[in-house]
């Protein structure tokens, strides 16, 4: 099924120019179309608010999923990762890392840095669709445009043929998404599918 995702600003590249009223025409997994805005007979259409920009790769997954704690919300401890005394048993791993993701998600992030050597973190990065990919960074948070201009953050560019791995933020310019920070997602879409919804 072909889906128009429409975005008041496009940003495929982060080395390019935007484009006003921008869309990504997506099929299964794959971009088939970007650029201006045209309707596309026979396509469901998504219309987002703000800048639509490849997705974002966190380089601090491996700190973020391995020795950081997402808590669950029923402990009533926040949504911030935190540092608990005494090692996680793999079940315990598992189920923090899976918030971990749905966290990071909620910042358009499509992929994460490893390598993991929990088998619950691996198992959970694999189940999440997201990206993994080697060269983690060391301790950081889950905002990947913390410390690092768009162009640093984004996993790879839009093109056609490419994975459809994409977020959308409440801004209206590259410059506002610097200022706002990724906290402003959205959206997060992973090959084809919309993994995050801002409620």
């Amino acid at each position: 099924m072909l889906t128009l995702h429409r975005a008041g600003l496009l940003l495929a590249d982060p080395s390019g120019e935007p484009v006003a009223d921008g869309a990504v025409l997506v099929e299964g997994d794959r971009v088939v179309a970007l650029g201006p805005y045209a309707p596309v007979a026979g396509a469901r259409e998504r219309v987002w608010g703000g800048l639509l920009t490849p997705g974002l790769c966190n380089p601090y997954g491996q700190w973020l999923l391995e020795t950081a704690y997402h808590p669950d919300p029923r402990e009533e401890l926040g949504e911030e990762p935190l540092l608990l005394d005494g090692e996680l048993d793999e079940t315990r791993r598992g189920g923090s890392a899976r918030r971990g993701l749905q966290r990071m998600l909620g910042y358009g992030t499509t992929a994460v840095a490893g390598p993991f050597t929990s088998a619950a973190v691996r198992t959970a990065v694999a189940r999440s669709g997201l990206v993994s990919f080697g060269g983690a960074g060391e301790r950081g948070g889950l905002d990947p445009l913390a410390g690092a201009g768009l162009a640093a953050a984004v996993h790879r560019p839009l093109t056609v043929g490419g994975r459809a791995d994409f977020a959308v933020f409440a801004v209206g310019s590259v410059a506002e998404l610097g200022e706002a920070g990724a906290g402003s997602c959205l959206a997060t879409v992973l090959g084809g599918r919309i993994l995050y919804r801002r409620r």
